[in-house]
């Protein structure tokens, strides 16, 4: 386990403390990897609001809420404010913010460990954020009666390493007692993911031995979008990990599998709000800053958010228009 924590920014006025944090990353119990990914627990007392723009990743998010509300704002969707979130698979970007003060426990989980979890189709999550306690109660879920009272029992936990054991023993039960996925979807999810999203859906079908209709029925319902939507999701993701890492928007289009580096832009202002440009610029101030709480990726290794200028509009205008 990793844990950092310590004072975020300067001080606020003179009538406001000085901000704290503190993060803290785990992977979970080998036996429930790959389908749990990871976690992260986090607790923010800072002297002013806090927002996040959150681009699309390959994978479903279970965030674990101790106190305030998250309010969360997506693409042609209402703002919903909720204090723990499950969100699915999606294409379009979302604006996260908090007064300041935040903590619970992060879980990620691939999408078919999320179908074997809730029991439910992976595409009522597509797009969402959504109360996990709204899904309806996992099987396995033994001396709780909701996800709400499994929350509470975290925070109340005195350590991370605590509240991650528990929730170690908890997800697998979870999973034993949950709806098996098919090894077939795992197998294509898997390769989906190896490739980068650049394998064509005709050779992903005929690998699995299925007809492409039942492969996109199949990963709409086991895996939240079809597999053509999944594959832009992964296909965006890695290409927002080499831009940040240095490359060029021409030497990324070509290595993502997009067709020029006008496909690349079109794709990522669809599913981010921004240009790669734009997004690259962000991510360049906020790694010069040398203090305040880290701007944690949902994925290690991935870039996947920009925190927000504080009390400014998004700084892209599809972002602007959605929020």
């Amino acid at each position: 386990m990793t844990t950092v924590r310590g004072p975020a920014a300067a001080p606020g006025p003179v009538h406001r403390a000085a901000s704290t944090w503190e993060a803290a990353w785990a992977l979970p119990h080998p036996r429930l990897r790959p389908g749990v990914i990871s976690y992260h627990g986090f607790r923010y007392d800072l002297d002013r609001p806090r927002r996040r723009l959150e681009t699309p990743i390959g994978a479903v998010t279970l965030m674990l809420g101790f106190e305030q509300p998250v309010r969360i704002s997506s693409a042609g969707r209402p703002a919903v404010s909720l204090v723990s979130v499950c969100s699915g698979l999606g294409t379009t970007p979302a604006v996260g913010e908090h007064e300041g003060r935040l903590s619970g426990v992060s879980v990620l989980l691939t999408p078919w460990a999320a179908f074997s979890l809730f029991g439910i189709a992976q595409h009522e999550l597509s797009n969402r954020y959504v109360d996990p306690d709204d899904l309806g109660r996992p099987p396995g879920l033994v001396g709780w009666g909701s996800i709400a009272e499994l929350v509470a029992a975290l925070a109340g936990l005195s350590t991370w390493s605590a509240r991650f054991a528990l929730l170690d023993d908890v997800l697998t039960r979870c999973v034993d007692a949950g709806t098996p996925c098919s090894p077939r979807i795992v197998g294509a999810w898997n390769e989906l993911v190896r490739t980068g999203g650049t394998i064509p859906v005709s050779r992903l079908a005929h690998e699995v031995g299925w007809s492409v209709r039942q492969l996109e029925n199949r990963f709409r319902e086991q895996i939240g979008l079809g597999p053509k939507a999944a594959a832009r999701v992964l296909r965006l993701q890695r290409a927002r990990r080499l831009l940040v890492a240095g490359h060029s928007q021409a030497e990324t289009a070509a290595a993502c599998g997009f067709y020029d580096q006008a496909h690349l832009s079109g794709e990522f202002r669809a599913m981010t709000g921004c240009t790669p440009a734009e997004f690259t610029a962000a991510r360049s101030r906020r790694a010069a800053q040398r203090s305040g709480p880290p701007a944690t990726d949902r994925l290690t290794g991935e870039a996947t958010s920009l925190v927000l200028p504080p009390g400014r509009s998004a700084p892209f205008s599809k972002t602007d228009r959605h929020h």
